[in-house]
């Protein structure tokens, strides 16, 4: 890691290569937290995320949704919550399918890699979850955001379940690109700009985040929506395990083999 940091002084950002040494090294970390550190930290990232997802329904009051300049102001918005989660510090299910290049690297067990992600994912849903329930004490989903709060997620559970796996694929993809570019950043402006343009562009081209929906569905039923809970597991269980592998294969395996390879040592 030192090495790291001497060799790229010179530079403004940390090259591809240098950036998987990074990231690996981060996975490692991450599956070295105790639990209970993990699973506080997964809570905030559950909220981190809530945040932006509750923005992205505020900042839609009263406009088209199916409007391509309207969706990419909502994602310019809800980029606020991988922001909070990436400079504030927190756990992120979806950002730790990076993990799998540590995995690859023997540098962590699977054992390690599927304990990090059952421990995250659940503590991201209670954040998540626990942000809409203080978001339907406060009076703002009775108004104007509460009906578009209740529409949200019925174009969700109306997804076919290919659809949802493949959104949820693109969507992961684009989310851990996110974050291996804000690896490539020194400062936190650096950091935040690269994380903008990718979490942006996946609202505009309406993808599936599964954290994200872990908000947007107890926040819609907490406005009346109409959802039932199977159509809402079955959206939650297609998105996750696309997020699973347009993170972790996708992205993560890819940059593995480029970067990390026996071949490339």
């Amino acid at each position: 890691m030192i090495k790291i940091m001497n060799d790229e002084k010179s530079h403004d950002a940390y090259k591809p290569a240098n950036i998987a040494a990074l990231v690996e090294a981060g996975g490692v970390a991450k599956a070295q937290l105790p639990i209970a550190q993990m699973f506080v930290l997964a809570i905030l990232a559950g909220a981190f995320i809530g945040f932006g997802a509750a923005a992205y329904t505020a900042v839609m009051v009263g406009l088209d949704p199916a409007f391509g300049p309207v969706r990419l102001l909502g994602g310019v918005v809800f980029s606020l919550g991988l922001i909070l989660v990436i400079v504030g510090g927190a756990e992120l299910f979806t950002g730790n399918a990076l993990m799998v290049m540590a995995a690859v690297e023997r540098k962590i067990s699977v054992r390690q890699l599927l304990r990090s992600w059952a421990v995250v994912y659940a503590g991201n849903f209670v954040g998540a979850v626990g942000l809409a329930v203080a978001f339907g004490s406060t009076g703002l989903l009775d108004g104007p955001m509460g009906v578009v709060a209740a529409k949200i997620p019925i174009a969700k559970a109306s997804l076919p379940p290919f659809e949802a796996f493949m959104r949820g694929a693109l969507c992961n993809a684009l989310v851990c690109l996110a974050i291996w570019l804000s690896f490539a950043a020194r400062t936190v402006a650096g950091k935040i700009l690269a994380i903008l343009w990718p979490i942006s562009a996946f609202v505009l081209l309406g993808l599936e985040h599964s954290v994200a929906n872990m908000y947007f569905f107890p926040q819609g039923w907490l406005a009346a929506s109409n959802v039932s809970a199977m159509d809402a597991l079955g959206n939650m269980v297609w998105v996750t395990l696309g997020n699973v592998v347009g993170g972790a294969g996708g992205i993560a395996l890819s940059y593995h083999f480029a970067y990390l390879g026996r071949s490339n040592r």
